[in-house]
């Protein structure tokens, strides 16, 4: 505040005061982009009614993760804490660019269904009109009935898991999902999550490169994704580190991460698609392996030995899903709409 220059006692000023200022631009080496304003006037839009509970100014948010949630309105103020979000931004944007590119069709599908797309356990439920109904796990029923329309389409949307939130599950979140028909085979889909995550990389590098710096992030080598079978993961893990291998039809969390620590050791690749899980860890429209039928012809996607995508072939044969589901005990009146196609 100086005397007879500016109008306005600064000191008047709570953090986070919305105004408008009058003033003359003035180069400065000291100002963040080379241009200050000298001010003359100074409008008050809105000025807070207290002090913030939380110093979002400061370059590092000090506080717990519980505080942040609580003043979450507050929290994102913070300039790195709304980093992670144009960076989610970035992520989704170059999914979506990617995949118009390569002729998909975006699509939405409803999140309020009779029943789970994916079955089991982990289902919100709620009454709709009086009838039962769950929020849905994951669109894939609907993605796959709009690839008999579309031939290639994908959503970018909130699904729900009735699942504690952890480090390997939230139980709400927004999933990027993609189909694609007429594919040689599975490997197709591997590409094309492959291409995809090397177009977003090269974008992320490209515009968002403020906000990776801001938080110190690296970002991973996606040049080349290395791929294993899943049988294959276990025994080179289980001879490497000297692991008994426990379950040979799923991966437990520690084999998931020492394979992980594998590819990054042997490979210096921090991805890896491990292929062919078992059939009985997969739904009843995996395709199974013609040459081994315990196995299907799917895949994960490992990031640094965490689950972050699942895909793989669907079968594509009216009577062999039916002959599956009733090998499962699955009613196909329960899917009618599905199997319409």
């Amino acid at each position: 505040y100086e005397e007879g220059v500016t109008k306005f006692n600064l000191k008047d000023l709570r953090e986070a005061a919305t105004v408008e200022v009058t003033g003359k631009l003035t180069e400065s080496e000291k100002a963040p982009n080379g241009i200050e304003i000298r001010l003359s006037e100074i409008k008050v839009l809105s000025m807070p009614k207290d002090s913030l509970p939380l110093a979002v100014s400061k370059w590092k948010l000090n506080t717990s993760l519980e505080a942040k949630l609580n003043y979450r309105s507050i929290s994102l103020r913070n300039v790195r804490e709304r980093a992670k979000f144009k960076i989610q931004e970035g992520i989704v944007r170059g999914f979506r660019e990617f995949l118009y590119k390569e002729g998909f069709t975006e699509i939405h599908t409803p999140k309020i269904g009779a029943k789970g797309a994916e079955g089991g356990s982990n289902l919100f439920r709620l009454d709709y009109f009086h009838r039962p109904a769950v929020l849905e796990q994951s669109p894939q029923l609907y993605k796959q009935m709009m690839v008999g329309v579309f031939d290639r389409v994908f959503e970018t949307g909130p699904v729900f898991r009735a699942e504690k939130n952890t480090k390997r599950h939230l139980n709400e979140y927004t999933s990027l999902d993609f189909e694609m028909g007429y594919i040689d085979s599975f490997e197709d889909i591997m590409a094309m999550e492959t291409g995809f995550l090397q177009y977003t990389m090269a974008l992320l590098e490209k515009e968002y490169k403020k906000e990776l710096d801001m938080l110190g992030v690296t970002l991973p080598d996606v040049s080349k994704i290395p791929a294993v079978r899943f049988d294959k993961a276990k025994e080179l893990v289980s001879e490497k580190y000297n692991r008994r291998i426990r379950n040979p039809y799923d991966l437990e969390p520690e084999e998931e991460l020492l394979i992980g620590r594998y590819f990054k050791e042997e490979y210096g690749s921090d991805f890896v698609f491990v292929t062919h899980y078992p059939s009985k860890k997969r739904p009843f429209y995996a395709m199974d392996d013609p040459a081994d039928p315990k196995y299907t012809l799917s895949f994960d996607l490992l990031f640094k030995g965490l689950e972050v995508t699942t895909g793989g072939q669907r079968i594509h044969d009216y009577g062999e899903i039916l002959k599956k589901m009733e090998k499962r005990g699955m009613d196909p009146e329960d899917i009618a709409s599905y199997l319409m196609i």
